[in-house]
C-alpha cells in the first residue's frame, strides 16, 4: 500500500516561510476521524472511553482536540497531570498509570480525583498513608511467562518491571476493600506496536477471566477493564493496517463469552492508545541541506535524531516522501542522515528514493506519536516547532522552536561572562 503524505509541497513551502524547518506537523482532520472511528468500534460498550497516552504527544492543542472527541488522558507523571489539568481534563477523565511513583505525583493524582492505577501491591499502604483511599482504584496486572498469539511470542511479561501477579492483586483488592474502596479496575499492557487485530481481543479475554476470578474470590465489584495501548500502526507501506472495527468486535465477542454470562455485563472498557491515535497523523518536515558521496550516497537534513530518535534508538523504519516527487521513480539509494556526531543519526539506511537535490523538502511519516516527545538536546541541538494543519487547510504553530536561550536557561552564569 502506498503511503501518501497529508501535506503537499506547496503547503510545506507556505509554512516554511514563517516556521523554518524542521518542524513536526499534525493533521487535525485525520486525528478527529480516527478518534471517531475508535469510539464507533466500541460503541457497543456504554462505558467505553479512550484515555490518550499523553507521553506519545504531550501538546495541549492535541489534547484539546482529542478531548473534544470524547477522549481523556493517560498520565504517568506529575508534569503530565499538570498538562492535562491545564487543558481542563481532570477527575475520572484521567487514568494515572505510574511506576516508581514519587509522593508528589501520587498526592497530585489524589488531589485531582483521577483513576489511580497501582503498579505494585506495596502502593496500597502508600496510598493509604496519604489519606482516605479512593472509592475506585485500578490495579495493574502482570501474568508473568510469555504473551503469545498462536505460536508467535509477542512479548515476555516476566521480564517487565510493570504490574503485579494475580496473587498480589488478590491481596491488594482485599486490603483496599478493608480501607473503603468499593470499585476496581484491571489494567494490563502486554505487547507494544502490534500489527494484528487479535491482540486486544486476546488480552481482553485474559483480563475478563481474571476479573471473574477476582470477583469470585473477593466479592469485589469490577467497574472497568483497561486494555491500555499496544495497537500498532503500519510504519512500512507493505505492513497490514490494524482494523479498529474488527478489533472492537473481537473484544465484544470475548466480553459476551466471559463477562456477560457471569453477571458482569456492566464492566466498562477503557483504552490508552497513543501510537494508534496519533502516529499516522504526524510528519517531520525537513529540508535537504547537504549531500555527500563516499562509499555510500548520503543525504543530510536539517533535522536529526534529536527531532526523531526512533530510527537511531530502535532501528525503526519511518517512510520518507520527497515532496513534489511522489510519483518519481525510486532509482537512487541513499542513507538519509542528520548532523549529530553519532553514526546512528540516520533516518534511513540504503533507502530507495527518487533523485534528491539540496533544497528539497522531505516528509518523514508516522511521527505523530513518540516523535517530538522523545526529542532531546544532545550536541546542543534544539527541539523543533510543532504545527497543526487545521481542517480548513490553514495552519497554526502550537509550539515554538527552542532557542539557545531556552537551552541555557537552567544554568547559572553568574560566575561567567556568557554572551558578552
Amino acid at each position: 500500500m502506498k503511503k501518501v503524505p497529508f501535506i503537499t509541497l506547496e503547503k510545506a513551502r507556505e509554512i516554511r516561510e514563517s516556521i523554518p524547518t524542521p518542524f513536526h506537523i499534525y493533521d487535525e482532520a485525520g486525528i478527529r476521524a480516527n478518534a471517531r472511528a475508535l469510539k464507533q468500534a466500541f460503541s457497543w460498550n456504554p462505558g467505553f472511553k479512550e484515555y490518550f497516552a499523553v507521553k506519545a504527544t504531550p501538546n495541549p492543542y492535541i489534547l484539546k482536540i482529542l478531548h473534544e472527541e470524547g477522549c481523556g488522558c493517560d498520565c504517568a507523571t506529575y508534569t503530565e497531570l499538570l498538562l492535562a489539568e491545564a487543558v481542563g481534563i481532570t477527575g475520572h477523565e484521567i487514568v494515572f498509570s505510574s511506576n516508581v511513583t514519587p509522593e508528589q505525583d501520587m498526592r497530585k493524582a489524589l488531589e485531582m480525583g483521577v483513576y489511580i492505577n497501582l503498579d505494585d501491591a506495596s502502593y496500597v499502604d502508600f496510598l493509604a498513608s496519604l489519606g482516605p483511599v479512593p472509592e475506585t482504584v485500578c490495579l495493574r496486572y502482570n501474568p508473568g511467562g510469555t504473551f503469545s498469539l498462536g505460536n508467535t511470542i509477542m512479548d515476555v511479561p516476566r521480564y517487565a518491571k510493570f504490574g503485579m501477579s494475580e496473587e498480589q492483586m488478590m491481596g491488594a483488592v482485599t486490603r483496599l476493600m478493608q480501607l473503603g474502596t468499593k470499585h476496581f479496575g484491571i489494567h494490563a499492557f502486554l505487547a507494544s506496536n502490534t500489527s494484528t487485530n487479535e491482540y486486544y481481543p486476546t488480552l481482553a479475554g485474559q483480563l475478563f477471566r481474571l476479573a471473574v476470578r477476582l470477583r469470585n474470590a473477593t466479592g469485589a465489584h469490577i467497574a472497568f477493564v483497561d486494555l491500555s495501548g499496544g495497537v500498532g500502526v503500519d510504519y512500512r507501506p507493505e505492513q497490514p493496517r490494524c482494523d479498529i472495527r474488527v478489533i472492537g468486535e473481537g473484544v465484544r465477542a470475548q466480553y459476551e463469552e466471559v463477562l456477560t454470562p457471569n453477571g458482569m455485563g456492566d464492566v466498562a472498557i477503557f483504552t490508552e492508545l497513543g501510537r494508534f491515535m496519533l502516529a499516522p497523523y504526524g510528519h517531520l518536515i525537513s529540508t535537504v541541506i547537504h549531500e555527500k558521496h563516499i562509499y555510500r550516497d548520503y543525504i543530510g537534513l536539517d533535522a536529526c535524531a534529536a527531532n526523531l530518535m526512533r530510527p537511531a534508538m530502535y532501528g525503526a523504519y519511518h517512510h520518507i516522501t520527497v515532496l513534489g516527487k511522489e510519483n518519481a521513480p525510486l532509482d537512487h539509494v541513499y542513507d538519509v542522515t542528520g548532523g549529530l556526531c553519532e553514526n546512528n543519526d540516520k533516518f534511513a539506511v540504503e533507502r530507495k528514493l527518487p533523485e534528491i537535490q539540496i533544497g528539497d523538502i522531505v516528509a518523514i511519516h508516522d511521527t505523530g506519536a513518540h516523535g517530538f516527545s522523545m526529542g532531546y538536546n544532545y550536541n546542543g541541538k534544539l527541539r523543533s516547532a510543532e504545527v497543526l494543519l487545521k481542517e480548513d487547510g490553514s495552519f497554526q504553530r502550537i509550539r515554538r522552536a527552542e532557542t539557545p536561550k531556552d537551552y541555557f536557561a537552567t544554568f547559572d552564569f553568574s560566575e561567567f561572562h556568557f554572551g558578552e
